[in-house]
């Protein structure tokens, strides 16, 4: 009989295990929420997120919380990815003050979350999660467009009548944005098979408290672009995407600017939106590569007035 050295056997089970990730997954979907370290009020946004999916239904949600850089925990810290149908990424290490070491993943843990996209997990990048890990390639790769420098990639904005326009590295702004507020948002005209999430929504609609990004940069590519918004920033006034996906191998990735939760924020109007509370469930839901069956509600936005709802029960 053939002896197969350990680390083969451990090497197949591990491939049949992430292979079943592109499959789809009956009953509730897996949800695993990474936090622990952002310049937003990332324990605040955990609460709010586990929460609302608790609402919507249909979703299982565990949170993995990464320890102290550098502690004993950090490096025995290791999510199981490849035990969800999707992972929503909400640490973001841009902005932080500068402290020694500056948070970041475990090199394995990179490794890993970087292989179940590849295999065909799905992965919903969390608003300033988009800026996080300047240099991890693999993240740029599937985030697509980042916070970065004016050289770091290439921007993509959108002309006055819906014309993508692809902007080189060195032309134009590092990453910014405005003053936060109302802004509204207009979706891509796109099919429900091409756009499932935004299926049967209105054209238009109003976001509260919302950033319109300028000049996010990256790989850009296999980008779709889902909805753009123009900006507030003086001098500019210009259309840039606020919710896009990539593909990264068989993976799914969803991004979005929605959702921004400050330090000393509890119930934020961002988080209270019927068109925010509406989108995140079904984008997890095309994420999980299931039927996008969430309801679009009565009370969506319209294209003049936003539509904000009562304080999200918070769950521990």
């Amino acid at each position: 009989m053939k002896r197969w050295p350990l680390l083969c056997l451990l090497a197949i089970a591990l491939a049949g295990r992430i292979s079943c990730l592109a499959q789809p997954r009956v009953g509730n979907i897996r949800v695993l929420i990474v936090d622990g370290f952002s310049n937003h009020n990332w324990r605040q946004t955990t609460l709010l997120l586990r929460g609302l999916l608790k609402q919507a239904g249909g979703f299982t949600v565990d949170v993995s919380t990464m320890p102290e850089t550098g502690s004993a925990a950090w490096n025995a810290w290791h999510p199981h990815f490849s035990d969800y149908d999707v992972v929503i990424q909400t640490c973001n290490d841009i902005g932080l003050p500068r402290t020694a070491p500056r948070p970041s993943w475990p090199e394995p843990v990179k490794q890993d979350f970087a292989a179940y996209a590849h295999a065909g997990g799905g992965v919903y990048i969390f608003h300033g999660a988009e800026n996080a890990f300047v240099g991890w390639k693999e993240y740029e790769a599937m985030v697509g467009l980042s916070w970065r420098h004016a050289d770091y990639g290439t921007a993509i904005r959108f002309g006055d009548s819906g014309r993508l326009v692809r902007i080189p590295p060195g032309v134009g702004r590092g990453t910014s944005h405005g003053p936060r507020g109302d802004v509204l948002v207009t979706r891509m005209k796109l099919s429900p098979k091409s756009d499932p999430i935004h299926a049967g929504m209105p054209r238009q609609w109003m976001s509260p408290e919302m950033e319109v990004y300028t000049y996010a940069r990256g790989p850009a590519k296999h980008i779709h672009v889902l909805a753009y918004a123009r900006d507030s920033e003086s001098g500019l006034g210009l259309l840039w995407p606020v919710e896009w996906t990539t593909t990264y191998g068989r993976g799914r990735v969803y991004i979005s600017t929605y959702g921004h939760v400050w330090t000393g924020e509890t119930q934020p109007p961002s988080m209270r939106c019927a068109a925010v509370q509406t989108i995140i469930p079904r984008a997890l839901q095309w994420l999980a590569r299931r039927p996008v069956t969430y309801p679009l509600p009565q009370d969506f936005p319209s294209a003049s007035a936003v539509s904000l709802r009562g304080p999200i029960p918070l769950v521990h």
